[in-house]
C-alpha cells in the first residue's frame, strides 16, 4: 500500500486511480465521466478517504450513517452500500484494489489517494455513466445482504452541497472532527419526513433461475396488495410498478414521475421451499434509506412473510395495516400455482391467456380447496372473458360463484368483494348488492385501483358522472400506467359527454402502447361525436380483426358509420355476424353499427338480445350518446325500464 498526499478535511477532491471524488459537487467521476452512485456508498467512500490506510470500523459507519434513531437492519444496510461502492470502483472482495474488508471490524481503502485543488467554475459538466452492472460477491465475514439494482441509485441527494468552496471546507472539517455531533445531524437518514405515497418496485430475482420470475413478480404484487390495505397511504398499483422492471432510472426520477414520497425496492431469493425477501424503503426525494430489513420463512408461511414485510415497512411510516386474521399456512404447490395463475391474468393479451390463468388458478385449488386467494383469483379471470371473448351467461355465473367462494372462506379478501360487486353491477344489475361490495372492497384495500374503477363504472352507469370523474382519477393516480384504468376513465367521461377529456384521455393511453384497441376503440367515437369525423375515421380503420377483439371490432365500426362510409361499415358488420356463427359477438355494439347505419329497428332488435343475454355493456344504456336516436322510442324505454336504473 502507498499512500501520496493524503486528502485534509478542508480539501474537497481527492484522486485515486482513474477515479476523481469531488465532496463539494457529491459527484465520483472515472476519467472525467460521472458514476452513478448513492448517497450512503458515496458517504462511506468520503469516510475512507479521509483516512487512507486505516480501518475505518464499521462503529464508525454505523454511527455516522444510522444513528439511534434510525429504524434498519445494520448490517444489511452497510453490507448493501458497501457492494453498491465496490460496484462503482469495478472492485472486488476477493481481489481489492481499493476497498480492503476487515472481517467484523470495518473497511480500508488501500490505494494510492492524492488531494487536488477544486475545480474552477469555468468547468464543463461531466457526462454520466452508469457504473458496472458486475455484483462482486461480499467478503467473508460480511453478511451475503442481496442488493438492489444500482441502477437505481442517483447522485441527486447531495449532502455535502453547499452554496460556496469556503462553506463547503469547513462542512467537510467539521464531518471529520465530528464536532458536537455534526456528522450525525448531516448525514443521519431523516426517517421523519412524513411518507403519505409509495411505489413498490419490482423485486430483483437473486435465485439466478429466470424460470422464476413469476415467483418473484407474484412477491412484488402481493406486497403491492398488503401495503395497499393502509389506510392513508397512496400505494401505486401493480400495472404501474411492473412497468419498472429492468429500469435503469434512479429513484428521485421513479419518485418524481409517479408523484410518490418512498419507494419500497428488495430482493428475493428462493432455495427449495426456503423464501428470502429483503426489502428496503427509500426517501425518494433524497435516495436516503429509511428502512431496511430482510425475512425468511418456508414456502407454507409465504402469506404471513409477505404481511411481516408489508407491517415493517409500514412501522416506518408510522401507519398500520388494517386489521385482519392472521395468514394461515399454504400449500407450497397451490401457491406456486397460484402464482402462475396470477402472472397470466396480469400479463393477459388474448383469451388463451385468461384459459391458462384459469387452468392454474384451478390446479391452485385443487391442491388446496380452502385457498381463498385462487377462488378471487378465478373470478377475476372468468370476469375478463364476458363479452371479449364468451357471452356472459357462459362467464360470469362461473365469476359469482368463485367470488362467493372465496368470500366464504375470507369475508376481509378486498378483491373478492371486488369481483361480486362487478358480477353485481354488469351482469345481475343488482344495483345496491354492487354498490354494497365495491364500497367494502375499497374500504378492505383504499389501494385497490381496480375496485375504484369498478366503482366509477358503477356511477358513470347511474349518471353520477361528476362522482364517476373524481373515482376514476383516483384509480388512475393509483395505476397510472393501467391501460385498463385508462381506457376506462375516457369512457367515463364519453358517456358524461366531456368528449374533449376523452380524447385527451384515450390519446395519452395509445402513447404507452398504441396496441390498445379499446383505448383506439374508445378515441374513435369520441372523435365521431365531436364531429371530428375525419380523425375519427383514421383511428376505427386501425382497429381490425383478427389483431382486435370482435367487441373493439364492433365498436370501431359504429365510428365508421358516423364517419359517413356506410360501404366499409356494411361490409365490416357483415364480416362480425360471420364471425357471430363460430365465436361470440357483443349484440349491444352490433346494435349501435346498426343505428348509426339509420336502422333502427334492427338496432332495437339487437338491444333486445344484449338485454336477453346480460351483456356488459348494458350498464351504458343510460348516458351513452350513440344510443340518442332511440330514447324516443317505445321499445327502447320498455328496454331501459327493465334496467330498473336507481333514480
Amino acid at each position: 500500500m502507498f499512500i501520496v498526499n493524503s486528502p485534509r478535511a478542508s480539501d474537497v477532491k481527492a484522486r485515486f486511480g482513474s477515479f476523481e471524488m469531488d465532496l463539494r459537487a457529491g459527484e465520483l467521476r472515472k476519467h472525467g465521466v460521472r458514476i452513478r452512485l448513492q448517497t450512503q456508498p458515496f458517504q462511506i467512500l468520503g469516510m475512507l478517504l479521509e483516512r487512507p490506510g486505516e480501518v475505518v470500523t464499521r462503529e464508525e459507519l454505523r454511527q455516522a450513517l444510522w444513528p439511534g434513531d434510525t429504524f434498519v437492519d445494520f448490517d444489511h444496510g452497510l453490507n448493501n452500500a458497501i457492494n453498491r461502492l465496490r460496484e462503482a470502483l469495478g472492485d472486488s472482495a476477493e481481489s481489492p484494489r481499493f476497498l480492503e474488508t476487515l472481517p467484523r471490524r470495518g473497511y480500508r481503502f488501500i490505494a494510492a489517494v492524492e488531494s487536488i485543488a477544486p475545480a474552477s467554475p469555468q468547468d464543463s459538466k461531466p457526462q454520466v455513466e452508469d457504473s458496472s452492472t458486475t455484483r462482486p460477491a461480499p467478503a467473508s465475514g460480511e453478511v451475503a445482504a442481496p442488493t438492489a439494482k444500482s441502477s437505481k441509485a442517483s447522485l441527486r441527494a447531495r449532502p455535502w452541497i453547499v452554496a460556496g468552496a469556503g462553506v463547503a471546507a469547513l462542512l467537510v472539517l467539521l464531518v471529520s472532527l465530528n464536532s458536537g455531533g455534526v456528522r450525525q445531524r448531516l448525514l443521519r437518514v431523516s426517517a421523519a419526513r412524513r411518507i403519505q405515497s409509495i411505489a413498490v418496485l419490482p423485486l430483483e430475482n437473486l435465485s439466478g433461475d429466470p424460470s422464476q420470475e413469476y415467483f418473484v413478480d407474484g412477491m412484488t404484487d402481493e406486497l403491492i396488495t398488503q401495503l395497499a390495505q393502509i389506510g392513508r397511504l397512496r400505494v401505486i398499483s401493480r400495472t404501474t410498478s411492473m412497468q419498472y422492471k429492468g429500469t435503469r432510472k434512479s429513484i428521485p426520477e421513479i419518485g418524481r414521475e409517479l408523484h410518490v414520497d418512498g419507494i419500497v425496492e428488495g430482493t428475493v431469493f428462493r432455495s427449495g421451499e426456503q423464501v428470502r425477501i429483503s426489502a428496503q424503503l427509500v426517501d425518494s426525494s433524497t435516495d436516503q434509506h429509511v428502512w431496511a430489513q430482510s425475512y425468511e420463512r418456508d414456502l407454507r408461511d409465504i402469506l404471513a412473510l409477505q404481511k411481516e414485510v408489508a407491517g415493517g415497512v409500514a412501522r416506518q411510516i408510522r401507519a398500520k395495516l388494517l386489521p385482519g386474521e392472521q395468514p394461515r399456512a399454504v400449500n407450497p404447490e397451490a401457491y406456486e400455482a397460484y402464482l402462475r395463475g396470477r402472472h397470466d391474468l396480469n400479463a393477459a393479451t388474448s383469451q388463451a391467456d385468461l384459459e391458462d390463468s384459469i387452468a392454474n388458478f384451478k390446479s391452485a385449488l385443487g391442491k388446496d380447496p380452502q385457498f381463498a386467494l385462487a377462488y378471487s383469483g378465478l373470478a377475476l379471470s372468468y370476469l375478463a372473458q364476458a363479452d371479449y371473448y364468451l357471452a356472459p351467461h357462459e362467464v360470469m355465473p362461473k365469476a359469482e360463484e368463485a367470488a362467493r367462494k372465496a368470500l366464504e372462506l375470507d369475508d376481509g379478501l378486498s378483491e373478492a368483494h371486488d369481483a361480486l360487486g362487478y358480477v353485481e353491477l354488469i351482469y345481475r344489475w343488482d344495483w345496491p348488492a354492487a354498490q354494497q361490495h365495491l364500497q367494502r372492497a375499497i374500504e378492505l384495500n383504499p389501494g385497490n385501483a381496480l375496485a375504484q374503477d369498478h366503482y366509477a363504472n358503477y356511477l358513470s352507469a347511474l349518471g353520477r358522472h361528476a362522482e364517476a370523474f373524481a373515482t376514476s382519477e383516483r384509480a388512475r393516480a393509483l395505476d397510472p400506467l393501467s391501460l385498463l384504468i385508462q381506457a376506462n376513465n375516457g369512457m367515463y367521461f364519453f358517456l358524461g359527454r366531456e368528449y374533449d377529456r376523452a380524447i385527451e384521455v384515450e390519446r395519452k393511453a395509445l402513447e404507452l402502447d398504441a396496441k390498445c384497441y379499446t383505448c383506439r376503440t374508445y378515441l374513435a367515437i369520441a372523435l365521431a361525436q365531436s364531429r371530428r369525423l375525419p380523425e375519427a375515421l383514421k383511428e376505427a380503420r386501425l382497429v381490425r380483426l383478427p389483431e382486435a377483439n370482435p367487441l373493439d371490432v364492433a365498436t370501431a365500426t359504429t365510428a365508421i358509420a358516423a364517419a359517413g362510409q356506410r360501404a366499409e361499415a356494411e361490409a365490416s358488420l357483415r364480416r362480425l355476424l360471420q364471425l357471430g356463427k363460430q365465436r361470440w359477438v357483443c349484440p349491444y355494439e352490433l346494435g349501435t353499427i346498426y343505428l348509426a347505419l339509420g336502422d333502427k329497428e334492427q338496432a332495437l332488435r339487437e338491444l333486445e338480445n344484449a338485454y336477453d343475454a346480460h351483456s356488459i355493456c348494458m350498464v351504458w344504456l343510460k348516458d351513452d350518446p350513440r344510443l340518442d336516436p332511440l330514447r324516443s322510442q317505445a321499445r327502447f324505454h320498455v328496454i331501459f325500464n327493465r334496467m330498473s336504473f336507481p333514480q
